[in-house]
């Protein structure tokens, strides 16, 4: 099956959580936004033009005849396509749980630069990014990363990964959280992420990960840059 995925075009954001799945699954699929028309094909499908299960918003994934919304749900389906996530129940149950964490933890990252309304422009609610980004950098980073060491610590497999021998979907997603934030808050990220070693290595290792490399060596990988989730602010850079 060749998979169509419809995200903006020009950021990683919370698309990028989907395509590195896509990407270490091998899987076949068009980044349908990003060919020609094809940002009219994507607003069809949220206008409900389109067959199939309504999305509220990008991203989606359309499987045959399923259309699948929300990064958590779409991941939950290619864990299982593509064997990225364990095969018993349990174990599907508890990826999704850390991908629902993940969840958490990229809206409060996005809300760093946001803290007040996606409406505003950043430029009209600076003090109250700053604010927020002192809070988040100082408690809630380290709350979020100190969850993830404790449970890759605490895999019995001892591979590095957070289930099993690894990698599932929820080590991908954990990988583009660390490095979103090393663009984002380089400084705090070198204050703050040598008390994380199984986080950091988690993260290397993934990029080691030979189809995980190609893409992110490839053009298909968008930089980061200042309209995604995470965005380079130096003023709230503590």
């Amino acid at each position: 099956m060749t998979y169509d995925f419809y995200y903006w075009p020009g950021i990683q954001g919370r698309g990028e959580f989907v395509r590195l799945a896509l990407e270490q699954a091998g899987a076949d699929y068009r980044d349908v936004a990003r060919q020609d028309d094809g940002m009219a094909a994507m607003q069809a499908f949220v206008a409900g033009e389109e067959a199939g299960a309504l999305p509220f918003a990008p991203p989606f994934l359309k499987a045959g005849d399923l259309v699948i919304a929300q990064v958590a749900n779409i991941l939950l389906y290619l864990g299982t396509q593509h064997e990225i996530t364990p095969p018993d129940e349990a174990g599907r149950l508890w990826a999704h749980q850390l991908q629902l964490t993940v969840t958490d933890f990229v809206l409060e990252s996005h809300d760093t630069h946001h803290p007040v309304a996606n409406a505003l422009y950043y430029e009209e609610q600076v003090e109250e990014a700053k604010r927020y980004s002192a809070n988040f950098l100082e408690l809630r980073l380290p709350k979020y990363l100190a969850y993830f060491e404790n449970v890759i610590a605490r895999n019995p497999s001892g591979s590095g990964m957070m289930i099993g021998e690894g990698p599932t979907y929820p080590d991908l997603s954990v990988f583009q959280c660390v490095a979103g934030l090393r663009y984002a808050f380089p400084k705090a990220m070198a204050r703050i992420e040598p008390d994380y070693p199984n986080v950091a290595a988690l993260h290397d290792t993934v990029a080691a990960l030979p189809r995980i490399a190609a893409y992110l060596a490839s053009e298909r990988r968008i930089p980061f840059n200042a309209h995604g989730v995470f965005r380079q602010y130096p003023e709230l850079d503590a």
